[in-house]
């Protein structure tokens, strides 16, 4: 068992992902270590020790036998790193590892997982999530066979043999401002009183720049300017990559046209910050790429004031 590791830094090893013959000797060294994946749930130490678990092949015993999905992720320090996704019909699975730590919510423990064990897990959920929705040849229908490593898998079918690589899709977040006043709407499923960014899928044929003024449109009925990239945040929920940007106001008056949203508005810093003092108002979870467009711009004003940072 590794949960002891600090700062896991995964070198990604792509020139080995196509030895076929020294994958399948890291697969049953002694060294390797696997990051176990059960129902899109990761593996940490405990209820309250959220450090990531990785197990040996003898700490498996035979549920590495015929994983569903086994995805080499690169060396750890030197050690073979592999994605594993247990058996989602088999119940016994969390019970016949207990002993080594306890499945659970990524996503909703992404505030307390620090950055590189988010990103390992990140990595791990993504690569299983893409071999689960492609098992099969989207240009035939064939089964598809995993290679090098499970980053590429190929149609069965030898008269076809198309390719398919792993994909991520791209969405913006951005941050819109009116001299200082920032935008934020809410979805009537979220909690009552909580906040965030507006968000959407970048389209095909469009730059990221297009999505995110043609999403602030769409979504809020007003025109932006001056889109600038913030930062980006790999988001496996299922399978995206948060792309964050911050813009201005142009022109136009708020029409909330999304039928996914609830409100949409301006927000005065002080506005906030007397929300959440009382709690009256909520923000997304730190960590998350949404709270620190937001966190950003109020630390920017915070003068006196505390903010909402990290």
């Amino acid at each position: 068992m590794l949960s002891e590791m600090n700062n896991p830094v995964v070198d990604r090893a792509a020139v080995r992902r196509r030895d076929a013959a020294w994958l399948k000797a890291r697969e049953r060294h002694p060294d390797t270590r696997f990051v176990p994946c059960w129902r899109s749930r990761s593996f940490f130490a405990a209820e309250d020790d959220l450090r990531p678990v990785l197990l040996s092949a003898s700490e498996l015993g035979n549920l590495l036998t015929a994983p569903p999905v086994l995805v080499f992720l690169g060396l750890i320090d030197g050690r073979g790193c592999f994605a594993l996704d247990l058996p989602a019909d088999d119940e016994e699975i969390p019970r016949r590892l207990s002993a080594f730590g306890v499945f659970k919510n990524l996503r909703r423990l992404l505030p307390m997982v620090n950055g590189p064990d988010y990103t390992l897990l990140a990595y791990a959920r993504g690569m299983i999530f893409w071999h689960q929705r492609h098992r099969c040849c989207g240009v035939c229908g064939a089964a598809t066979v995993s290679r090098e490593g499970g980053h590429l898998l190929t149609c069965g079918n030898p008269a076809c043999g198309e390719q398919h690589f792993p994909r991520t899709d791209p969405a913006v977040i951005m941050r819109v401002c009116r001299g200082d006043r920032c935008l934020m709407a809410r979805q009537s499923s979220w909690p009552e009183g909580m906040y965030s960014v507006l968000a959407g899928f970048v389209e095909p044929g469009e730059t990221l720049e297009e999505a995110v003024q043609r999403e602030v449109l769409e979504e809020a009925g007003i025109g932006i300017c001056s889109v600038e990239y913030f930062a980006s945040q790999p988001w496996p929920f299922p399978g995206s990559l948060m792309l964050g940007f911050t813009a201005e106001f142009a022109a136009g008056e708020i029409f909330c046209s999304d039928q996914e949203l609830e409100e949409v508005r301006w927000f005065s810093r002080e506005e906030i910050r007397r929300g959440l003092e009382s709690g009256g108002l909520s923000l997304p979870p730190v960590g998350t790429l949404s709270r620190r467009l937001i966190a950003d711009w109020l630390d920017a004003g915070a003068g006196d004031h505390g903010a909402a940072g990290e």
